[in-house]
């Protein structure tokens, strides 16, 4: 990740939306999780108030300042287990951008992942079935990518 030395890395978490909302509470824990490791960019993902039908605002305001997130953040972390039109374009702009995308999946919630992110040799994927397992695979990958750069 490009944080400047000392710098809390920015990092973008992406989560279901639109695409539902049934993973709100571990969103919240994941924001919680990332919190150890930096600054998260988004962490209204996890508000509990936050329906399906998204934030208030137009539709072009709050695409243009999510994208002024994701390419100001050092890292985008994705939990793509529930399907997302708008997760998939965040983590297609962000490996466009070649920023370092962390994508967290539970198999036994959803039988197949999306081609187009598990095959994506710009996507770092980190399985797991245990929050206990999730925060230390995360921590894992996180610290990797801090070495990369």
């Amino acid at each position: 990740m490009t944080a400047a030395r000392g710098k809390q890395p920015a990092i973008y978490f992406a989560g279901s939306i639109s695409g539902g909302r049934r993973d709100a509470a571990l969103y919240r824990r994941i924001i919680a999780i990332l919190k150890k490791h930096g600054r998260v960019l988004t962490v209204h993902i996890g508000d509990p108030a936050l329906s399906g039908q998204g934030e208030a605002g137009s539709n072009c305001r709050i695409h243009d300042r999510d994208q002024r997130w994701l390419r100001g953040a050092d890292c985008l972390v994705a939990e793509v287990t529930t399907p997302s039109l708008g997760v998939g374009y965040e983590i297609g702009k962000a490996t466009e951008w070649g920023k370092p995308v962390v994508c967290l999946f539970r198999p036994d919630d959803h039988p197949r992942l999306s081609a187009m992110v598990a095959g994506s040799p710009g996507v770092r994927l980190v399985k797991y079935r245990t929050l206990a397992e999730l925060e230390r695979k995360l921590a894992g990958a996180l610290a990797r990518l801090r070495k990369l750069t």
